[in-house]
């Protein structure tokens, strides 16, 4: 008789936990970005996933905290904005005019934020993914003084323009030539990333 069995070792359970937990969280990204925070639901999740409502529970603890786990994941990747400081400006309006374009596929993290955000508490956990990852990245990129809300002002021209582009698509811009939209929206850009002289502190003439 030998030693072997048909129970899993510990690292056989610790895989099977790693790719279950996976596998739910994948699930919650697809069903969130289709049908939004409150049009989701928790049981929706668990059948993409091949499991039970319980078991996502048990991994998760709750919708919510599923959705933060989410939104992390999501918005992790850097889709727009560049990482380059010396060419920010630049490189950040030509991915934004390609990604924008009637063509290119749909920007996941995006569509699952506009779908979420009419709940507060979804709006919430956004807002906290927003500063965790682009927006803390955003302002660390910027010189100068007023940098996080310089970078908030520069995320909300991103947004707009996706907004505007690629969901309601607006003829003017989705017609635009992309080659000619990149140049405006460098040049709107370049307001924001090259900071203006502080104003901070200085009187008039002291009167």
């Amino acid at each position: 008789m030998t030693a072997d069995t048909d129970e899993p070792r510990d690292g056989q359970r610790r895989r099977d936990a790693r790719a279950t937990r996976e596998a739910i969280l994948n699930s919650a990204i697809e069903a969130f970005t289709r049908l939004g925070y409150d049009g989701a639901g928790v049981r929706e999740v668990a059948g993409g996933a091949g499991v039970t409502a319980m078991l996502v529970n048990r991994y998760f603890g709750s919708k919510e905290q599923l959705f933060a786990e989410a939104v992390d994941r999501s918005f992790t990747p850097r889709t727009v904005v560049s990482d380059d400081p010396s060419a920010l400006s630049e490189r950040t309006a030509a991915r934004l005019a390609a990604r924008t374009s009637p063509e290119a596929d749909d920007l996941d993290p995006f569509v699952l934020m506009l779908r979420s955000v009419a709940s507060p508490r979804a709006a919430e956990i956004i807002r906290a993914g927003i500063e965790k990852h682009v927006g803390r990245h955003l302002t660390d990129l910027l010189p100068g003084p007023d940098a996080a809300p310089r970078a908030e002002l520069l995320l909300s021209l991103i947004a707009g323009v996706w907004l505007m582009r690629k969901v309601i698509a607006t003829p003017a811009l989705t017609d635009m030539d992309q080659g000619a939209l990149t140049r405006q929206l460098h040049d709107l850009m370049e307001v924001l990333v090259n900071a203006p002289p502080s104003t901070s502190g200085g009187g008039s003439d002291g009167s």
